[in-house]
């Protein structure tokens, strides 16, 4: 009688092991799943950023009286280079929320210049200017499509990590939740550049 119970002990133990390394293993699959699409996120807002200087540059010589709008564009891509992000990030909603702030910040202001551009013949018919803004209405749609991937990505880990046994281990092995990016409100769109009229 007590062989069994050692038996069945070992045999738990077994199954136990093996469920919490392969759920392990699976979780730190998909955390640098994770990792890697947040990754992608930030390549497609650093395009962004460096989009920037030459669009402002452009707009500024033909639309010199609109000189706030350069000032905010200014204040608000300063404020987004000074903001650290490392993939800490993922694991602080709250940090990841400010984030997304100062990003939102940055779209208006460069709507507001794409805006400009009506009101300048010389902006408007300037081809350089024309190719940014395509360039960054593009990067726009990119950055839209890689935090809706990166959402997807996240949705995922948050679910496997949530299911039965896979809580368990996850607490064991220090796994925890993953923040989604969510859009500002305003934000969830990119920028609309109408080069007709």
């Amino acid at each position: 009688m007590g062989r069994i119970f050692i038996i069945i002990l070992v045999l738990a133990a077994v199954v136990g092991g093996c469920s919490y390394f392969g759920s392990y293993n699976n979780m730190v699959d998909m955390e640098q799943k994770v990792e890697a699409q947040w990754s992608n996120v930030e390549v497609q807002y650093q395009r962004r950023a460096d989009l920037i200087p030459n669009l402002v540059q452009t707009a500024k010589a033909a639309a010199e009286v609109e000189k706030q709008i350069f000032t905010d564009i200014a204040a608000a891509r300063s404020n987004v280079a000074n903001f650290t992000v490392d993939k800490s990030i993922l694991d602080n909603p709250e940090r990841l929320k400010q984030f997304q702030q100062l990003q939102g910040e940055l779209s208006g202001a460069l709507s507001r210049l794409i805006a400009v551009q009506e009101r300048y013949p010389d902006l408007k018919s300037n081809a350089q200017f024309t190719q940014l803004a395509n360039s960054l209405e593009r990067t726009e749609n990119r950055i839209s499509q890689e935090r809706r991937k990166f959402n997807g990505t996240v949705q995922e880990y948050n679910s496997y990590i949530k299911k039965l046994p896979n809580n368990i281990w996850a607490g064991f092995g220090g796994f925890q939740e993953k923040a989604f990016f969510e859009a500002t409100q305003g934000t969830e769109t990119a920028p609309k550049v109408n080069f007709d009229n």
